[in-house]
């Protein structure tokens, strides 16, 4: 019977459940639990490793490229960000109004880890999220012309919660490249948002998008529900900063 049991268990997927079954039944029997109390024990337990199954998924599946959260970031060091906004920021409103957030600044003063932090937040809290250096978006975008997945790639980015482009600046992009990343952007816009470190001004993204009418409707559709962080403070790699 406690092979059969055990088994039916695992079956079930409630492995958390056969795995403490066996010392549940003693506490269970020292306690003079209910049988109500006995399985409201043991399926909490299965819940919450199932919650914390489903957390590690989701982040393994947005691809951080290092472990980054709010709670770490150095504010007393980067006076260039306002820990109000990121705080309220964290709060996570802008994800069901799906506005966008795009952090402006130059190399090292904390874009990314900002970005990163709140992609974790949002996964945290339940939401699907993807990191991706903005080469290897581009990348992406290319290789999927070569064996027409475009269409699949889109979708897979154009749905997920909250998409972090890292990086964007100046990069060689062909024409096609463009096109699939304006209509990336144009299936999320007014849906779902974007978050976007950079270097550059939005006055320069024509300079690698290339295509003025093109960049134009871009920028109308990005900024149009945005918030527009500069970072005017020093290198966070800068040991003296």
């Amino acid at each position: 019977m406690k092979d059969d049991l055990e088994q039916l268990l695992r079956n079930l997927h409630l492995r958390k459940v056969a795995e403490l079954f066996d010392e549940a039944v003693k506490n269970a029997d020292k306690e003079k639990l209910s049988y109500q109390e006995f399985w409201c024990r043991l399926l909490r337990a299965q819940w919450q490793t199932n919650q914390e199954n489903a957390l590690n998924s989701r982040i393994k599946q947005a691809r951080f490229p290092e472990h980054w959260t709010l709670e770490s970031f150095p504010f007393k060091r980067q006076k260039g960000v306002d820990q109000r906004q990121i705080r309220a920021f964290a709060e996570l409103e802008f994800i069901p109004k799906a506005e966008n957030i795009v952090f402006i600044g130059g190399p090292g003063v904390g874009k990314t880890g900002l970005a990163s932090g709140l992609l974790l937040k949002a996964i945290q809290n339940g939401h699907r999220g993807i990191f991706m250096q903005a080469q290897d978006l581009f990348d992406e975008m290319y290789a999927s012309l070569a064996d027409r997945s475009s269409r699949k790639l889109l979708n897979r980015l154009a749905n997920v919660d909250v998409l972090v482009i890292d990086e964007l600046g100046y990069l060689n992009l062909k024409p096609e490249q463009t096109n699939i990343f304006f209509k990336l952007m144009e299936e999320r816009y007014r849906r779902k948002p974007t978050i976007i470190t950079t270097n550059l001004d939005y006055s320069d993204w024509g300079g690698f998008l290339g295509n003025k009418s093109l960049v134009n409707a871009l920028l109308s559709r990005l900024r149009h529900h945005c918030h527009t962080v500069t970072i005017d403070g020093p290198s966070l790699r800068d040991p003296t900063g």
